[in-house]
């Protein structure tokens, strides 16, 4: 899990930079650059569905809640698989074409899904408070402008830094009841 909580970001950010590059022709789309960026995103998404199996898989309070909220990840993660293949591939695109609704419930379905994995490591006493919601706001960040990928980049992996830990992999709520990052 350790390295899925580093890699997701990483390759998020890598997306992001290399969208820049990309832009500054003054136009996006069809260079090395995107194609490269694209790619990046595809590992970030194929790599958090990674990471949402194994925080359910993690998930010792609320297994109902966690195969829910693993469901909703997976789904939102596969919704923008679909539209990065469209991107990559205009055939593709042209031949199955991802419905508008699913293109705008794609992204919330995945941020409600991480959150929700991630507020039950919390709620575990295995992740801080505030991890899951640095991810909303890395996230926001990018809804309000994609050129904010970087810094989406950078927080989210702020917020699954806590993952990579030792005292988060196999921590349980008896033995870090004196911890800082458990909530009351």
């Amino acid at each position: 899990m350790r390295s899925m909580a580093f890699a997701a970001p990483l390759f998020m950010l890598a997306y992001g930079v290399l969208r820049w590059i990309d832009g500054l022709d003054g136009h996006r789309k069809g260079g090395p650059a995107w194609d490269l960026g694209h790619l990046a995103f595809l590992a970030s998404m194929v790599t958090f569905v990674l990471l949402a199996v194994a925080l359910y898989r993690r998930a010792t309070l609320g297994k109902p809640t966690a195969v829910v909220a693993a469901s909703v990840a997976v789904f939102g993660s596969g919704c923008m698989i679909w539209v990065i293949l469209g991107d990559l591939s205009s055939s593709f695109a042209d031949r199955w074409p991802l419905p508008d609704a699913l293109q705008t419930a794609g992204p919330i379905a995945f941020v409600l899904g991480m959150i929700g994995l991630l507020s039950l490591q919390v709620a575990a006493g295995r992740l801080p408070v505030w991890s899951p919601m640095l991810f909303f706001v890395g996230y926001t960040a990018i809804s309000i402008n994609l050129d904010l990928l970087p810094l989406a980049a950078a927080l989210l992996l702020g917020a699954l830094a806590p993952l990579g830990r030792p005292a988060a992999r196999g921590a349980t709520p008896a033995r870090r009841a004196g911890s800082t990052s458990r909530t009351a």
